[in-house]
């Protein structure tokens, strides 16, 4: 199954854009995308998804693709999203994962819709900004915490600095997906090696050329609301939860997802010692096949 273009409508009447990916009659799992990132997000080989056992649903978030922009958004807001497009599928239960800036979202959901949710997992992610006693920028990668000041500059800083920078990328993916974040960020070799797969070219075109078809709001709102209080506390959370890091990530450093470890109660904690911000296809079936698992049980 791959129905990609789906459209629901958020409470205060928003479009929502929606696909969906494998088993249409599996466990329903929620996967929120990365920054930048849109619905088309998702593994190369969408049999992965079918072969777990998942009904993966994807969507864009306000301000990319062909969702509406919502501004001002906070982290918490992406709930009432959700909800609103399990409830045009018929949807009562579901799985959520999330990675990258889609992380933050998937632990709001776990949080405000337990009754609903059946496990969570949060990939990657970064920890809220602004603690006491918490180097938010410690290990990040110098193009990241820039990206950071200019968001924490402001809307009318940060908007043109995102159009240059979405420009730069749709111009590298045309020639080359796997050069979508060009030379001049410091990843480590094993995200080298996912982006330079031949099988994520097509995918990385499409996502990308996707997230921004209609600005780049929604990569924007996304940064704004990182660096804003989240809406909601991650110790709320009382479903099982995994969350997982990459001791080499250099876009969400290590110590964010050991804060993230020690936050959210009961979580079960995945290190990925050879890992960074990219997992490999075959981390991505057990993940999937983690998620389903209660209701294959």
């Amino acid at each position: 199954m791959s129905s990609d273009s789906q459209v629901a409508r958020a409470a205060d009447g928003r479009t929502l854009t929606f696909a969906e990916w494998g088993d249409p009659d599996g466990l329903p799992l929620f996967s929120l995308h990365g920054t930048p990132n849109s619905r088309f997000a998702r593994h190369y080989d969408e049999s992965i998804y079918a072969e777990a056992g998942a009904r993966l649903i994807t969507y864009d978030r306000p301000g990319y693709g062909g969702s509406d922009r919502h501004p001002g958004r906070r982290v918490v807001d992406c709930v009432g999203d959700v909800a609103a497009i399990a409830d045009t599928l018929g949807i009562e239960r579901f799985a959520v994962t999330g990675g990258s800036g889609g992380g933050p979202h998937a632990l709001a959901v776990a949080a405000r819709l337990p009754e609903r949710v059946s496990r969570a997992a949060c990939a990657v992610a970064p920890a809220p900004y602004d603690m006491a006693d918490f180097d938010w920028f410690e290990g990040m990668d110098p193009l990241n915490v820039q990206e950071v000041g200019w968001a924490l500059e402001g809307e009318q800083v940060l908007v043109p600095e995102l159009e240059q920078e979405a420009a730069r990328m749709r111009e590298r993916v045309a020639v080359d997906p796997a050069d979508v974040l060009g030379d001049e960020w410091g990843l480590p070799e094993s995200d080298r090696a996912e982006l330079a797969r031949p099988e994520r070219r097509d995918v990385i075109r499409q996502d990308v050329n996707e997230s921004f078809r209609t600005g780049v709001w929604g990569w924007a709102d996304d940064d704004l609301a990182f660096i804003r209080p989240w809406g909601f506390d991650v110790r709320e959370i009382r479903i099982p939860t995994r969350v997982i890091y990459g001791l080499t990530d250099v876009l969400s450093p290590a110590e964010h997802g050991r804060w993230l470890a020690a936050n959210v109660p009961g979580a079960e904690v995945v290190a990925e010692e050879a890992l960074g911000h990219l997992p490999s296809p075959d981390v991505v079936a057990e993940r999937v096949a983690w998620l389903v698992r209660p209701a294959r049980s």
